[in-house]
């Protein structure tokens, strides 16, 4: 018996050996990249525990110190920054780094392995199946959507044109949410009529709880959040947001199946003019899930269901970011404004009527306006990415098992690919000016395999929107770019909102 614990514990020695070995090799190959000294155990993270309006200056000033290549501990975990574009292609466009970052644990609860957070075979089926949902065609029956909510929208800020200044914000994130129930999931939940839904707030709450758990290290493990007052909160508003999803998903999936046994000869094949759930070119990105479980690659309704949350998650916090940053750069400049006025006259010439895709399309300076404003300020200014095996990075080897943190807010101020990096010039993308810009300079919408699938979905949206509003306004702002306090809460929005002033064009 003596001789088997020598044995077991001269393993153990040994294992533990080994451990050690490997832990002493992986710190010493991430302590060669500059960065702040870290404390024992906790590493760097206290110096994020400011107030939150301070987490962005935080590591602005880390960036200016230590850029453009550098590293921080988490605790136990290490954290490299990538800041130039030819060091984000080596992880980007690689397919063996698609693994998300740790942090984006917080939000499987709520999302599952949907397409934001899956890795490996799963996400590569599903991507696969959901990038046609995001054709041409399938876009042009969102622009009714679009369309429809963006006239409410026109009317709500008609009722506080004139005045003093005020926070258009929320105006744009009940529109925004609007369109995203109604494109996602084919449901109508009224945010712009103020109506009491606890789908809209749930949304608000589990999105400021998920940040508040990944920004404190001691709620991080599931054993004590859960028995936390922000934890029993969390649970509730899983039970609302995926019983109403859950819902949905049955109604309609009962639906297309009713349209299918009653198409004409019965065979179960629903004709393509057939009206099953409103026009057809109404259907929804839930609809179009179905419709393609139902013709090939089955999905379980807990699959679909992650996938629209992801859906309604991704899609309605940046575009409204995207459209409110916008709207304060016109503000600011009105020249470029005034350009935008003069390209929408000559597509509408006076006329009420609405937007149509050929219309959208040719708003080609206000195109350049929006991705000026998403190179200024982009909706996710950073993501993460897991490493399962060694990166090399301009002579340096980036260990496996270390975090990625891909710094995108950066990349978009290369004063090498962007000269002045802080004016905003929407002519900086006419393609004369592009020309010869690395190809992950601008990366709004990630870049490689992982890219954002539904990013023509947000500049059509974020156009119309736009459009929509400067056809009836004009914008004023008071605010200058410099006094905003920039928070980095999943995605970088301005402290005190956007300060607006509408006037009425006509």
């Amino acid at each position: 018996m003596s001789l088997l614990l020598v044995v077991a514990a001269a393993l153990l020695a040994v294992a533990l050996g080994a451990l050690y070995t490997r832990r002493l090799r992986f710190r010493r190959a991430v302590d060669r990249l500059p960065g702040p000294a870290p404390l024992p155990l906790l590493g760097n993270a206290l110096d994020l525990l400011v107030p939150r309006n301070r987490v962005m200056q935080v590591l602005e000033d880390r960036y200016q110190k230590y850029k453009p290549l550098y590293r921080a501990w988490i605790g136990p975990i290490a954290e490299i920054h990538l800041t130039l574009p030819e060091h984000v292609e080596v992880i980007m466009s690689t397919p063996k780094f698609l693994q998300k970052s740790h942090a984006y644990k917080f939000l499987h609860p709520w999302l599952g392995e949907g397409l934001l957070t899956s890795t490996g075979g799963k996400w590569h089926t599903h991507r696969k199946m959901i990038t046609p949902t995001f054709h041409f065609k399938i876009l042009d029956g969102f622009l009714d959507v679009f369309v429809e909510k963006s006239e409410i929208l026109t009317k709500k800020l008609m009722a506080v044109a004139g005045g003093d200044s005020f926070d258009v914000y929320p105006y744009i994130t009940h529109c925004a949410l609007d369109i995203i129930c109604e494109t996602a999931m084919g449901t109508q939940i009224g945010a712009q009529d103020q109506k009491q839904s606890e789908y809209v707030k749930a949304i608000y709450e589990i999105s400021e709880l998920t940040l508040q758990r990944a920004m404190r290290p001691w709620l991080h493990p599931d054993v004590i959040f859960y028995r936390t007052d922000r934890g029993r909160r969390y649970r509730r508003c899983l039970q609302v947001l995926h019983g109403f999803t859950t819902k949905v998903i049955q109604e309609r999936r009962e639906a297309l199946r009713d349209a299918g046994s009653n198409a004409p000869g019965g065979d179960g094949a629903a004709d393509d003019q057939d009206d099953f759930l409103g026009k057809k070119k109404r259907l929804a990105f839930l609809d179009l899930l179905l419709e393609a479980s139902e013709n090939g690659t089955k999905l379980s309704d807990q699959d679909i269901r992650e996938e629209v949350d992801t859906f309604m998650f991704e899609g309605h916090d940046t575009t409204t970011a995207g459209i409110c940053w916008s709207l304060l750069l016109l503000g600011e400049h009105q020249d470029v404004q005034a350009k935008v006025a003069e390209e929408l006259d000559a597509i509408f010439d006076g006329s009420e009527r609405a937007a149509t895709m050929r219309d959208v399309q040719e708003m080609k300076y206000l195109e350049r306006v929006v991705k000026e404003a998403l190179r200024l300020y982009p909706s996710v200014p950073f993501v993460g990415r897991a490493l399962p095996e060694d990166a090399h990075v301009a002579g340096h080897v980036l260990p496996a098992g270390a975090v990625v943190n891909l710094h995108i807010f950066h990349v978009h101020r290369d004063a090498r690919n962007w000269p002045d990096p802080e004016r905003f010039d929407p002519d900086r993308f006419l393609p004369e000016n592009a020309r010869g810009r690395h190809p992950y300079a601008y990366i709004p919408f990630s870049a490689g395999p992982r890219n954002c699938v539904g990013q023509k979905f947000a500049l059509l949206e974020e156009k119309t929107l736009l459009s929509a509003v400067l056809r009836k306004f004009h914008v004023h702002t008071t605010e200058k770019r410099d006094a905003l306090t920039l928070m980095n809460e999943l995605i970088l929005r301005p402290e005190s909102g956007i300060q607006l002033q509408l006037t009425p064009r006509h």
